[in-house]
């Protein structure tokens, strides 16, 4: 009756967040971010139901201690457990919806931004001559 639930190996963020905002150096951090944000929701959605089961579980030891006639207080502490397991099991999901929001606006971030500067970039790269870097001719 546990969950699963068990620290990344690694510390460190999906998506450094460095001075690099070079158009293939944002697209690439946003499409890590994105799919970080993909797996922490399977994650969630797992851990949920996880705890789902766990609540059921323990509802039907409660009953079963219930049954077998043991001290009432032991019944309520345990439906009590039970009925913690499904309030945290509610909290989540909500998470877990969050984690999609978040990984939706990601992508379509991604994607706004290729759009835009994709182009420009494409442009840039593709000729020999250095530009100057963004801010040079606002002096």
């Amino acid at each position: 009756m546990s969950s699963n639930l068990a620290p990344r190996s690694s510390g460190a963020a999906p998506a450094v967040a460095d001075g690099d905002n070079r158009y293939k150096a944002v697209q690439a951090k946003l499409d890590k971010l994105g799919k970080a944000m993909n797996d922490a929701t399977l994650e969630l959605e797992g851990l949920q139901r996880s705890m789902e089961a766990n609540a059921s579980h323990t509802d039907d030891v409660a009953t079963d201690i219930e049954n077998a006639g043991l001290d009432p207080k032991f019944v309520a502490l345990t439906a009590n457990v039970a009925t913690a397991l499904v309030g945290a099991a509610r909290e989540v999901r909500k998470l877990s919806d969050t984690a999609q929001e978040t990984a939706d606006l990601t992508h379509e971030t991604r994607r706004t931004h290729s759009k835009l500067y994709g182009a420009l970039d494409d442009i840039r790269s593709g000729r020999p001559e250095k530009t100057p870097r963004p801010g040079f001719f606002n002096r």
